[in-house]
């Protein structure tokens, strides 16, 4: 088996920094206290369930060259779940999930987690902010904004990250990666927001509760 592109880079500072990055995200989430969250029971099991499910669905994956793959994300979901801080601390056991299964790299994790799981996680984090501080509390917005069309441009944002890394440590040039991997991001985006619309809207339907983002008795005002 060949082995992935990030975990040869020409340009090694970058996997540093992206360990150095990730370091720093988590070490903001232990101090924040969110981390309590995980002490409970139903909770944790929840954030434990929902990971192995994104696991299973990054092992499902085809490529191109090393380190080339496409694959649905499921970040959205987690972010709307448990928050940006536990869908990234979810991204690292999916990376090293990876790893394990041969699909990625050992020492790729940092940078990987980054930008697959940072870069879609915080532009989810961010757009449902925006939106509940400048939108209407409507169930529609909710799921359009925050699941649907966060979900894929999430995905765009993620390839491009990705991208970026590949080209800077020197692995491919950005010529190659622009017109045979990052355009192939915008067939996985349109799969991306179709996955996270339709397990976010099952979710705020059946099981409210399971969406920590979501507050039914804001968004549907007779509950």
């Amino acid at each position: 088996m060949n082995p992935p592109a990030l975990a040869t880079l020409p340009n090694s500072q970058l996997l540093t920094l992206g360990w150095i990055g990730l370091v720093v995200i988590l070490g903001f989430w232990l101090q924040s206290g969110d981390w309590r969250k995980l002490l409970d029971a139903k909770r944790s099991n929840l954030f434990l369930g929902a990971t192995v499910a994104v696991m299973a669905l990054w092992q499902v994956r085809t490529g191109i060259r090393p380190g080339l793959d496409f694959h649905l994300f499921g970040i959205t979901a987690l972010t709307l779940m448990f928050g940006f801080s536990r869908a990234v601390l979810a991204g690292v056991l999916v990376q090293a999930a990876s790893a394990a299964f041969g699909h990625g790299a050992w020492n790729a994790i940092g940078l990987n987690t980054l930008a697959l799981v940072a870069v879609p996680a915080g532009f989810t984090a961010l757009v449902h902010g925006i939106a509940q501080r400048h939108l209407p509390r409507h169930l529609f917005v909710y799921l359009m904004l925050s699941g649907f069309i966060s979900a894929g441009i999430g995905v765009l944002l993620a390839g491009a990250a990705e991208s970026l890394a590949l080209f800077l440590g020197g692995a491919y040039g950005l010529a190659f990666l622009l017109e045979n991997y990052l355009a192939y991001y915008i067939l996985v985006a349109f799969s991306e927001a179709f996955l996270s619309g339709g397990v976010v809207t099952l979710m705020a339907v059946y099981r409210p509760g399971w969406l920590e983002s979501y507050d039914e008795a804001a968004y549907i005002p007779h509950v």
